[in-house]
């Protein structure tokens, strides 16, 4: 049997196949499902690191339910940016698996190795966008994480000013994690970035760092490490918070 369909039929058709492909290559609805995820991510880390395994399970069982929803709606419907298919159908495996592991981790009593799993998660996600040139707070975050772990090396109050590197690494760093700082603040999405608890986070960060010149040209290791001090803790609560 041939069918026929008229001219409107047609367009009508093509309009419907279009908009069907533009929700499958909507990044902006990936990027929102990702990040109410990701919140339970965070916010189940930050039950297992203080202890609090009952509020973590259930936390864990939201984070659970989040991505189950997310790879239900683009499991199949990859978004455009994300060009390599493999990797990306990959990665949501990979994270739909670490979920079920974390969750078997902490019923049988092994939170650190839970948190690792969940921190699995946040990598590969994170691997994922940076394949694609998908650029989001939370990876920018975990940049500026990365670039304080460095700089605590010189969180000692005996430092070496002799060292020819103490002042150089100590000023390169400090000047990288402002870079990234910016960047990071340059990416918040406005309801974000003028919030007053992005603000307190940024800013405080931004004024402790403006301190460390002063602190190598007078070689005073208490102030490099009471800065630094208050910057591991804007730090954490920024991976916290936004991360």
């Amino acid at each position: 049997m041939i069918f026929t369909f008229s001219r409107p039929a047609i367009l009508a058709l093509i309009l419907i196949v279009g908009v069907a492909a533009a929700k499958a290559d909507d990044l902006s609805d990936f990027n929102t499902d990702v990040a109410r995820a990701a919140s339970h991510n965070r916010v189940a880390d930050g039950y297992l690191r203080t202890g609090n395994t009952d509020l973590a399970a259930l936390e864990l069982e939201r984070l659970r339910e989040a991505w189950s929803e997310l790879t239900q709606k683009f499991g199949g419907k990859r978004p455009a940016a994300f060009k390599d298919a493999t990797l990306y159908t990959t990665t949501l495996l990979k994270i739909s698996t670490g979920l079920v592991a974390a969750d078997m981790m902490l019923q049988s009593g092994r939170a650190d190795a839970a948190r690792t799993a969940l921190d699995g998660m946040r990598r590969d996600l994170y691997d994922l966008r940076k394949s694609a040139g998908v650029v989001v707070l939370a990876d920018c975050i975990r940049d500026a994480n990365g670039i304080a772990d460095a700089i605590m090396v010189y969180n000692d109050r005996k430092l070496d000013w002799d060292k020819p590197d103490t002042a150089t690494g100590l000023s390169a760093r400090a000047a990288d994690y402002l870079k990234t700082l910016d960047r990071c603040d340059g990416i918040a999405e406005p309801g974000v970035r003028g919030s007053p608890e992005f603000r307190r986070l940024v800013d405080g960060a931004r004024a402790g760092l403006g301190l460390i010149p002063n602190a190598i040209a007078t070689k005073d290791a208490d102030l490099v490490h009471r800065v630094l001090i208050e910057l591991r803790s804007f730090d954490n609560l920024l991976a916290f918070r936004f991360g």
